[in-house]
């Protein structure tokens, strides 16, 4: 029996492909367990008295941490987004080819991404906290939350950036647009569902950060006071859902609660992540 030429390397193409089909299945399975433990462990405690809105050492309630990881997470993105797709335009569109500062900015994010959060955190208790005088606060919190998911809204804003065809910006200064009409007018808007997902990436390292918190933004389980101390209420001790479900698990008095806050935190990560994807998937249909 002849054997094909071509025999080889059908075989390892399908080789590959199976271990493709393989890795990813394995990697489903995974996030299905991890969901399903959650769900099963966490949702028979979730009580109205976990919801309540001021929190006791007997309700234990997750209402203040909840509002304090919106507030924690709106308020380091609003810091880190310009400064971020800023960078990554300058990057892109201004910077010259093989400019050293460019090289050093990208060789910064680089080591920035792989830095452990505790050395963010240990950070932004000796500047922020210290030597700013801010103290344990949702402001200092916040900052160094901006600091770590500064260089993932860069890099992903800049390949983003890069994907557009240079046919875009070819045709807005064939129109006599001036450079930066072209970018925010041509190139920006078609690079943005990329940028969204860079921030997407960004809001789950926000969401889900604990050690760098415990050390900036304390574990206070109350709301900032902003109706009585208005923009001063930035510098008050706040805890969100991650910081608040390690403090009920360290305890060991309230394990259920903990699971329960760890399936409403997963909760809340699913709901973001399909709403800014159904976000993008908007975008991107109605993009010219």
């Amino acid at each position: 029996m002849k054997v094909p030429k071509d025999a080889p390397e059908r075989f390892s193409s399908k080789l590959i492909r199976g271990a493709t089909y393989a890795g990813a299945g394995l990697t489903a399975a995974a996030l299905m367990l991890i969901v399903g433990y959650i769900l099963y462990k966490g949702i028979p405690f979730l009580t109205p008295e976990l919801f309540s809105w001021n929190y006791t050492s007997e309700n234990v309630s997750l209402t203040p941490a909840l509002v304090n990881t919106v507030l924690m997470s709106l308020l380091s993105l609003l810091l880190a987004f310009p400064v971020g797709v800023g960078a990554a335009i300058y990057l892109v569109e201004y910077a010259k080819p093989g400019n050293r500062f460019v090289r050093a900015v990208r060789i910064a994010t680089e080591t920035l991404q792989g830095i452990p959060s505790i050395i963010f955190g240990m950070f932004g208790m000796l500047f922020f906290v210290t030597a700013c005088g801010w103290g344990l606060s949702l402001m200092a919190g916040a900052c160094t939350l901006t600091i770590m998911v500064l260089p993932v809204i860069i890099r992903t804003s800049e390949e983003a950036l890069m994907g557009v065809p240079n046919a875009y910006r070819q045709g807005g200064f064939g129109l006599g647009a001036g450079h930066g009409l072209v970018v925010f007018r041509c190139v920006l808007p078609s690079a943005l569902p990329g940028i969204i997902g860079g921030v997407v990436l960004a809001l789950g390292r926000c969401v889900g950060e604990v050690a760098a918190l415990l050390f900036t933004a304390g574990t206070v389980a109350q709301v900032p006071d902003f109706a009585g101390k208005g923009i001063g209420a930035l510098f008050d001790s706040c805890r969100t859902l991650a910081v608040h479900m390690y403090a009920l698990s360290c305890e060991g008095l309230h394990v259920g609660e903990a699971y329960a806050t760890a399936a409403v935190l997963l909760a809340v990560v699913l709901s973001l992540n399909a709403l800014l994807a159904f976000v993008v998937k908007k975008m991107e249909v109605t993009k010219p």
